[in-house]
């Protein structure tokens, strides 16, 4: 484990200090999660962004043809 510092606006330090003693656990391992639960989801989303890529380009004019072809606008 490193050691790091942060800081932390007031509320959230309070916020986080009450979850910590209602979860029973450290405000370090909250931290942690906490990033580790972002960092997971930015690689989700890099990896949406990717798969989206190999899409099909549709300018605006005729995607709003597209929708009124289907008689949803």
């Amino acid at each position: 484990m490193k050691r790091a510092t942060i800081y932390l606006e007031e509320e959230l330090h309070r916020a986080l200090k009450l979850k910590s003693l209602e979860a029973d656990q450290s405000i370090s391992h909250l931290v942690n999660d906490a990033i580790r639960t972002t960092l997971a989801e930015d690689l989700e989303d890099l990896s949406d962004v990717e798969e989206r890529q190999r899409e099909k380009t549709l300018s605006y004019e005729d995607f709003l043809k597209e929708l009124k072809s289907r008689g949803q606008i």
